[in-house]
């Protein structure tokens, strides 16, 4: 749990000195990002305090909520910047972001129906089932456009099936038939005027060509992401005068890229510890999911773990532009409640997993 207040604290600290340039010095962000860390202490002790077998007894309900919030998005939602994925709540106080909370409800309730179906995992019938399963959800984000989390969803699919004991044979097969589907995508996203600039990005990334305005203005904001990294050299620019975060060459500084921000300001050496944060963070949830008493706790500190581990690499790999830019936020750095409070709801579960195994020391 230290690890966690840590990376929340890097967070809010980061947000400050990224807000630092607005109209109210950053209070506002800064104010918000302490209350959405301060709330989500009661999450954390909440959902540990449950046991966390009563969620596989509530996996359908769970299961059926996620879907009406997201037919309720793909009916009455309204875009912001080109997505609909909010539900404002409290008159706007407060941003629902079904797809997040749907993360962990896809490990609790897939978890559960893995569980009670032990015996047919094996099967390539049952693989297609839990694909189904797993393709209502994913298809309604992907209207909304939302690939990144399409994706995400699928590599927890493929981490509880596999820790399940799936066959390798139905990897391998699944494998070449997703390979289709994506280039079949691809194009299809080249021709859709709300998809398209998803499909050239990644032609960008492959095939960069300077000389194209459309590749400068897609990738400026990538462009600056590493200029920021490159200019915090060993020891960073200094907290709360970094160039490119303080003249605002950076967007969306507080957010998604965040880790500029930190790089910009902290250095190399200040992005490394906070990698370093990550790392322990997820091996320590690794470890405690291979001690769990079952098999489903088994699942939900894996999946939990192969969450922060994949929105925490894809959000640093983008970056630096070693992967095209998902959009993903930094877990339990980046601004935003919605996405706080998804974590920590993460890491209740795997407290609450903690908590029911004697062996586990503290």
């Amino acid at each position: 749990m230290s690890l966690v207040v840590l990376l929340v604290i890097v967070g809010v600290v980061m947000v400050r000195s990224a807000a630092l340039t607005s109209p109210d010095g950053g209070f506002r962000e800064l104010s918000r990002q302490i209350a959405f860390g301060a709330l989500g202490i009661p999450i954390v002790l909440i959902v540990s305090a449950i046991d966390y077998r009563l969620w596989g007894r509530l996996a359908l309900p769970l299961y059926g909520t996620l879907i009406i919030l997201l037919l309720y998005l793909a009916v009455v939602g309204e875009a912001v910047y080109g997505a609909s994925r909010w539900i404002p709540l409290f008159g706007g106080l407060y941003n629902l972001q079904p797809s997040e909370i749907g993360k962990f409800i896809m490990v609790l309730s897939l978890g559960h129906y893995l569980v009670t179906n032990a015996n047919q995992v094996k099967q390539f019938g049952f693989m297609l089932k839990t694909l189904v399963y797993l393709g209502v959800p994913v298809a309604f984000i992907a209207l909304q456009p939302d690939i990144s989390t399409c994706i995400l969803y699928g590599v927890i699919w493929l981490t509880l099936m596999w820790l399940a004991g799936m066959r390798w044979e139905h990897v391998a097969l699944l494998g070449i038939g997703a390979g289709v589907i994506g280039i079949v995508g691809f194009f299809v996203a080249l021709q859709s005027r709300e998809a398209r600039y998803i499909a050239e990005r990644l032609v960008f990334f492959i095939l960069p060509d300077p000389t194209s305005a459309k590749y400068l203005d897609a990738t400026y904001n990538i462009n600056q992401a590493l200029i920021s990294v490159g200019a915090g050299g060993w020891f960073g620019q200094g907290y709360g005068v970094g160039s490119q975060v303080q003249l605002r060459f950076l967007k969306v500084r507080h957010t998604d890229y965040i880790f500029a921000t930190i790089a910009n300001e902290l250095g190399f050496v200040g992005g490394t510890l906070v990698v370093i944060l990550f790392v322990l963070l997820i091996l320590r949830i690794y470890w405690v999911g291979l001690r769990a008493r079952d098999t489903y706790g088994q699942l939900i500190c894996f999946g939990v773990g192969t969450i922060l581990m994949f929105e925490a690499f894809s959000n640093i790999a983008s970056t630096m532009n070693i992967l095209p830019v998902t959009g993903s936020p930094l877990p339990l750095v980046s601004y935003g409640g919605s996405s706080l409070w998804t974590y920590l709801v993460g890491i209740g579960l795997v407290e609450s997993v903690i908590l029911r195994h004697k062996q586990i020391e503290f």
